[in-house]
């Protein structure tokens, strides 16, 4: 359990750095979206993140933070298999999990999601980007961070003899 609370640390500071360059972030959207021809729907999934930065973007400062959203979402992914070999699950851990599992989904429709309280990643676009653009996608990770810090929470409230050991 230490294991995960660490993983989680480390991604929690490694979004912390990635949340100091939202404008930095959306800008490479903006450019990568106008690149592709793309500016009508929104960012609504991570292949579609992986698309733009893969075929359309054209600096290293977008090539950057684009790579920095997916190794986050990357690492989550990696922590929720971690979490399945951890605790056979009970039906409210089991629960979280899939949450977490349906929103890193690469194909998974995100762009209706919106981060709230105490999360503010939405309060710094404009109305329209927040409506119609980029407010799913700079929801995911806050969100999906929080259903791991309740996942911990949940988990922790169990007998020991229910988690396994991650090697």
């Amino acid at each position: 359990m230490n294991e995960i609370k660490e993983t989680l640390r480390n991604i929690k500071q490694n979004y912390r750095l990635f949340q100091q360059q939202q404008f930095t972030f959306i800008t490479a959207l903006q450019r990568t979206r106008e690149n592709a021809h793309d500016l009508i729907r929104p960012v609504a999934t991570i292949r579609q993140v992986q698309s733009y930065m893969d075929h359309h973007c054209n600096n290293s400062t977008d090539q950057r933070i684009l790579s920095m959203f997916l190794n986050i979402c990357n690492e989550l992914s990696k922590l929720c298999q971690s979490l399945e070999t951890l605790h056979p699950g009970n039906s409210v851990t089991n629960d979280i999990l899939e949450r977490c599992k349906l929103l890193l989904s690469p194909s998974n429709d995100f762009s209706a999601i919106r981060a709230k309280y105490p999360h503010d990643v939405v309060n710094h676009l404009s109305c329209d980007e927040a409506k119609n653009h980029y407010g799913g996608v700079v929801s995911l990770i806050p969100i999906v961070l929080d259903c791991m810090k309740e996942w911990v929470a949940h988990t922790e409230k169990l007998p020991r003899h229910m988690l396994y050991n991650v090697s």
